[in-house]
């Protein structure tokens, strides 16, 4: 594939210079779309922003007790004990889901790659400002050791939201690592040398024997939140990751609504391997069409993963350490999942994880 790279590099030049390496991915097959947002020019937009046609939605009944998840109260704090499928995939991919969307891929070949690391919950001075008001409060994640985050690879982002990118992590990881992420999230960086590959959608970087793809999501980017102000409403992409090795391929969705953008994946790409897909902070009861527009339904992941026709799908977003922003409990997401996995006979295997736990194929 011919690209187009752009190497910026500034060292120094202003108070406001950078010593970090950041590279712009643009290939010439590049999809990228604009749009004004109250006066500000080139925002990113979805592919798809009008879609609306969901095949199915559970009206009622959504979340029936089942015993494969064992709670402390109803569906909160849970652990799922159901018996997974016995696949054999033979992709080489280790898969380790730290809780929210922070997971660790191993290859075979020994290289190692983070999706989304985040430990904390919000920078401050947001996390300050929360605690003050008695806000939402995420319990811990899975700390990432040093003896990992040696051993790291690359790290992957798929957008630049508070539960999917913390700046206390960057410099925990530091800057060995390199750095993939949409475009227009370099400035997030401090200046230390960090090694940072800003990426359009279908751009794609060697990383030893690893490919990676940046590929289309069906969301939206902010970091100002109190007050919400257009200053940077969209002025980052945002997306989800493809990891080819040896012919295998492990897709990493990012969080996204349901849309064609599935599809257009699977018809690039071709059949998926491994899916780690949302399923979660899909209910709004004060906007509910707005926000499945941007997260899919635990019935739109499954639909998902039939568009990319995946060998397996994993799901993510649940959990004890997530932020439920909109969810009814910890784990309502996984009841809701099974349920609609029995309901609509899906042929797509699934392999649940509690946070922590790892399953190589």
């Amino acid at each position: 594939m011919r690209s187009m790279s752009f190497s910026l590099i500034l060292l120094g030049l202003t108070a406001c210079s950078t010593n970090n390496n950041v590279e712009t991915l643009i290939p010439n097959d590049a999809v990228v779309k604009y749009t004004d947002i109250e006066g500000y020019q080139d925002r990113y937009t979805n592919l798809y922003g009008n879609f609306s046609d969901y095949l199915v939605t559970c009206e009622a009944g959504c979340y029936p007790v089942t015993p494969l998840i064992q709670c402390e109260s109803k569906m909160q704090d849970c652990e799922y004990r159901g018996t997974n499928p016995q696949l054999n995939l033979e992709t080489g991919f280790d898969i380790k889901w730290l809780g929210h969307a922070s997971f660790i891929i191993n290859t075979s070949n020994g290289q190692q790659f983070l999706f989304d690391p985040v430990s904390a919950q919000f920078d401050w001075p947001v996390n300050w400002a929360f605690r003050l008001s008695e806000g939402f409060n995420r319990n811990p994640a899975m700390p990432i050791s040093i003896d990992i985050l040696t051993k790291t690879t690359a790290v992957m982002y798929s957008h630049i939201h508070y539960d999917h990118f913390n700046k206390d992590d960057i410099v925990k990881i530091g800057s060995e690592p390199k750095f993939l992420t949409p475009l227009g999230f370099a400035k997030q960086f401090p200046d230390n040398g960090f090694d940072i590959s800003e990426m359009a959608w279908y751009a794609s970087k060697k990383l030893g024997e690893v490919k990676a793809h940046f590929v289309p999501a069906h969301h939206f980017s902010s970091r100002i939140w109190v007050p919400y102000l257009y200053e940077d409403h969209n002025a980052t992409l945002w997306g989800g990751w493809v990891l080819e090795h040896n012919d295998k391929k492990l897709f990493f969705a990012g969080d996204t609504g349901y849309s064609p953008h599935f599809k257009d994946i699977q018809q690039k790409y071709g059949d998926i391997d491994v899916c780690l897909m949302p399923i979660a902070s899909y209910f709004n009861k004060e906007d509910p069409k707005w926000y499945r527009k941007v997260h899919t339904t635990p019935e739109d992941a499954l639909q998902a993963a039939k568009d990319l026709n995946c060998k397996v799908m994993i799901p993510w977003g649940y959990g004890n350490s997530s932020w439920m922003m909109g969810d009814h409990t910890s784990h309502s997401a996984l009841f809701r999942l099974l349920h609609m996995q029995k309901k609509l006979k899906s042929n797509i295997p699934l392999y649940v994880l509690n946070e922590g736990e790892h399953i190589r194929f």
